[in-house]
């Protein structure tokens, strides 16, 4: 058959939930067109029962992930960066096109994404020695501080950035132990949902990252309030809809962590995301656990460990 009679086979976006792959459960699309309004893909418009579907496989999946060895966490996550390195000319292709970069600054983004993947592998066995410690006291006992991931955490993805900053904010939380019920941009979720078939083959359990697309204030609200989420990352928040999910947030007490003027101020480009990430987003959603131990007397002469 001759290329000039066959017809192309489009790419179905999905969900990702539960390490799934389901249509939106109120089976609603909504257009994704490219920077110049020209029509990319359909893409599933996900309701609150989305939502609530992805908090319980979330819920579900923290136990065995927060379980596992920190240096473990470490490997799966540098197996995402060698899936994404595998396919990169997809993610090149799609960054380009929802943020209206050129192949080459496409390029560069999907690298740094990668690259910062490969950087919080490296931090999960090494952020409990800047996060907890040995603490001095004035009496016979040990005084030990360990970080522990707080749980569930909910996280709005940046608005303009819709694979570097996407990593950026999705790599921390996962790294520290916890699982995550991921918003993706509204505006560019292309990238998101094709990095949910990426953590499918990645060693990923299923449940620990859930990547929903649709309108960001009609997930984000029952997310906010939902008894069984324990932070939430507003970065792709505006400013009304921030304060509107933080008072929300405080009816359990989540961790809020406020939005960053990375995204507000800037694009994809180096100007913003590719900055050096820091340690801040580590810290954002651990807790500290502190364990006192008394200390013991050896042998007659009286010297204690």
């Amino acid at each position: 058959m001759s290329d000039q009679n066959r017809l192309s086979v489009f790419k179905t976006y999905k969900l990702y939930v539960g390490g799934k792959f389901p249509r939106s459960e109120s089976g609603r699309v909504y257009e994704v067109t490219d920077s110049k309004g020209q029509w990319l893909a359909n893409a599933p418009k996900s309701s609150r029962k989305d939502a609530r579907d992805a908090v319980v496989a979330a819920r579900k999946a923290f136990g065995g992930w927060s379980g596992a060895t920190a240096y473990n966490r470490g490997q799966v996550l540098y197996r995402v960066a060698e899936m994404l390195e595998g396919r990169k000319d997809q993610f090149v292709r799609e960054v380009a096109a929802s943020e209206g970069l050129s192949k080459s600054k496409a390029a560069a983004v999907v690298d740094a994404a990668i690259d910062r993947w490969v950087w919080y592998a490296g931090w999960t066995d090494k952020i409990g020695q800047i996060a907890g410690g040995a603490n001095p006291v004035a009496g016979p006992f040990f005084n030990l501080s360990t970080p522990e991931p707080t749980g569930v955490v909910a996280v709005l993805a940046p608005r303009k950035s819709s694979f570097l900053g996407l990593v950026s904010v999705i790599a921390p939380v996962i790294a520290t132990g916890n699982t995550a019920v991921v918003i993706a941009s509204a505006d560019a979720p292309l990238p998101a949902l094709s990095l949910g078939e990426v953590l499918a083959t990645s060693d990923v359990p299923g449940g620990v990252v859930n990547i929903l697309s649709g309108v960001t204030a009609e997930l984000a609200a029952p997310l906010a309030a939902h008894q069984d989420i324990n932070a939430i990352d507003l970065t792709g928040a505006d400013t009304a809809l921030a304060k509107e999910l933080e008072i929300a947030a405080a009816d359990n007490l989540k961790r809020v962590l406020r939005p960053q003027p990375v995204d507000a101020d800037s694009a994809s480009d180096s100007a913003g995301w590719s900055a050096s990430p820091g340690t801040h987003r580590l810290t954002a959603f651990l807790e500290t656990k502190t364990v006192w131990h008394p200390t013991g007397a050896l042998g007659a002469a009286g010297s204690s460990y």
